[in-house]
């Protein structure tokens, strides 16, 4: 018994031994694909900032004076005055056109039976002076209720 226990511990530390090995061969992978990574990334933003130096090389407000007087006649480019800007209200903005409202068939039938029924006429209301005066009597009393409560006045 003493035997197989021996043998399992062993097997168990070569697995563990195995599993670091492959482990420390996956992060130093890793590590260098980051290493990699940040060396891409320093190339890229020396490109940027490059470019950022060129863009503001090339549009150097005397070289553009110059370029717009040379093209003047194709472009007709010149200097900015505040005649050239207007207000917020004199911009045309287009018509919204909305689309039109489709109904489903059937609910449009049901539209169009209730349109064609008559009005169903409801109780006549009393004008506010009158309201004060009348009998406060529910509504949900029957006749036989509205009698009996009139005998017992």
């Amino acid at each position: 018994m003493r035997s197989l226990v021996y043998v399992l511990t062993a097997m168990a530390v070569m697995a563990l031994a195995f599993w670091a090995y492959r482990e420390n061969y996956r992060t130093q992978a890793a590590l260098d694909n980051v290493q990699r990574l940040n060396r891409a990334i320093g190339s890229l933003r020396e490109q940027l900032a490059m470019q950022n130096a060129e863009w503001a090389y090339l549009n150097r407000p005397e070289r553009l004076r110059e370029l717009a007087a040379l093209n003047y006649d194709r472009l007709g480019l010149g200097p900015l005055a505040p005649e050239q800007f207007g207000q917020i209200d004199q911009v045309s903005y287009p018509e919204m056109v909305l689309p039109d409202i489709v109904l489903p068939d059937e609910l449009f039938q049901e539209i169009m039976a209730e349109a064609d029924r008559p009005a169903q006429t409801a109780a006549p209301t009393l004008p506010v002076e009158d309201a004060a005066a009348a009998p406060a009597v529910p509504e949900a009393l029957d006749a036989q209720d509205a009698q009996d409560a009139e005998a017992g006045q």
